[in-house]
């Protein structure tokens, strides 16, 4: 079916820029080698069209060949359909049962709307990239707040020098001082922010030591690596810690144990079974399952997080997109799991564009200091790809409200910047 939606668009174009020339039938397959009568049937999409023809009616036609070429619609009417998916004004409904005539009448809009939808989506992107840095990212607001700080104490020590009267030498001299040390942190700080700024432009370099951590645990090939090639002092610290305690858990359930419980764990393997025949605690087996990614649970992720929801830790699942750090959906499991702490919560999520994942969340509570310490909450998402189409209870999740095109949903905290705003409900405080 596909080739013959192909051959059939294919005629329809060759009539279409035949007759916006003005040129008569007789004419055109003349100059081809061909009879009126064969070319009828080509425009009528009687008859399939070869490749030789096809450069000989392009050069008549003035049009370059792989405008009129099978397989170029199938590319473009799949992109105008995305274009039309795309959310840009409420209430406006593209006649998408016209999209081939569309094509084949009007080729040069076609391919500018395309473009512009291409363009649009590409800057879709960067605005995401950039909202999220401009309003999330902590090095940024440290660096501003610093950058302040220091316009600050040179303001009000340049406004002390003029304003007040006879000042003696040994305060003149320590407010000269003041100025010099201020005004240096304040070049220093201002020329590390243009700097950072200007990496910006360089797309997927990870910005916060959170990101850089999870990027490194990312590298492929890499069975343990090395905390010292991080940039950052911060990530350094971060990746110490976090492999100390994956050292610590693989020591408490080696790889080959862990392996070989699996195949009396059920069909998919359940990890509550698995944890009760290998006697171990629930949430060491997750992160475990996690780091190995053994037989059944293979491009697995995992989200930690403390008892005020912050996550802690960040292993992308294979096709799960996450959000920047200090973003995350309200709706996603592993928040639910922190009101029923140690009770196992399986739950099949879908994502805006039509992914699904298995997912299995988990919450403890702890008193590391004793009967008269702070009591300790941590929760703890094991994500799973889902083969096949989501079922219809699948819980609808999000990466963040800013960067979610679900217009309806009611966990919203703010308004999208991927939606407009007469097409969204934001929920009422």
């Amino acid at each position: 079916m596909p080739a013959r939606a192909a051959t059939v668009l294919t005629g329809t174009r060759i009539r279409e820029r035949r007759l916006a020339m003005a040129r008569r039938q007789a004419d055109i397959a003349r100059a081809v080698g061909i009879s009126p009568a064969y070319l009828n049937l080509i425009e009528h999409n009687r008859r399939p069209v070869g490749a030789d023809l096809i450069a000989r009616l392009a050069e008549v036609l003035e049009v370059p060949p792989d405008e009129l070429a099978e397989g170029r619609e199938e590319v473009r009417i799949a992109a105008l359909r995305e274009a039309a998916a795309h959310p840009v004004a409420v209430g406006t409904v593209p006649e998408l049962d016209q999209i081939t005539e569309f094509l084949a009448r009007f080729p040069g809009w076609s391919g500018l709307l395309i473009a512009h939808a291409r363009r649009g989506a590409g800057l879709e992107r960067q605005l995401v990239d950039l909202s999220d840095r401009m309003t999330r990212d902590p090095y940024l607001l440290t660096t501003l707040h610093e950058v302040l700080s220091a316009v600050t104490s040179v303001r009000s020590t340049a406004a002390i020098l003029v304003e007040e009267g006879e000042i003696s030498a040994e305060w003149r001299q320590r407010f000269h001082a003041n100025l010099h040390q201020d005004s240096q942190r304040l070049s220093l700080t201002a020329q590390a922010l243009v700097a950072y700024l200007d990496s910006f432009e360089a797309e997927g370099q990870a910005t916060t030591p959170q990101e850089e951590v999870e990027a490194w645990l990312a590298e492929p090939g890499v069975a343990d690596p090395d905390p010292g090639d991080l940039t950052s002092d911060a990530a350094r610290a971060m990746a110490a810690d976090l492999l100390a305690g994956m050292l610590d858990d693989r020591d408490a359930l080696s790889d080959r144990a862990l392996t070989e419980a699996i195949p009396a764990a059920g069909t998919p393997p359940d990890p509550v079974r698995l944890a009760a025949r290998l006697g171990q605690p629930l949430d060491l087996v997750i992160r475990r399952l996690a780091d190995l990614r053994p037989e059944g649970f293979q491009g697995a992720g995992l989200l930690v997080c403390d008892g005020s929801g912050v996550l802690t830790l960040r292993r992308a699942a294979q096709g799960f997109a996450l959000p920047r750090p200090g973003d995350s959906c309200a709706l996603w499991p592993l928040y639910h799991a922190l009101a029923v702490p140690q009770l196992a919560l399986a739950r099949i999520v879908v994502t805006p564009d039509g992914r699904a994942f298995r997912t299995l969340s988990f919450a403890q509570r702890s008193q590391p200091l004793g009967l008269d310490g702070p009591l300790l909450t941590e929760a703890l998402m094991l994500i799973l790809p889902f083969d096949g189409p989501p079922p219809d209870d699948a819980l609808p999740i999000g990466p963040a409200c800013r960067i979610c095109p679900r217009a309806d949903c009611p966990a919203r905290r703010e308004p999208s910047i991927l939606v407009p705003q007469g097409g969204q409900a934001q929920r009422s405080l």
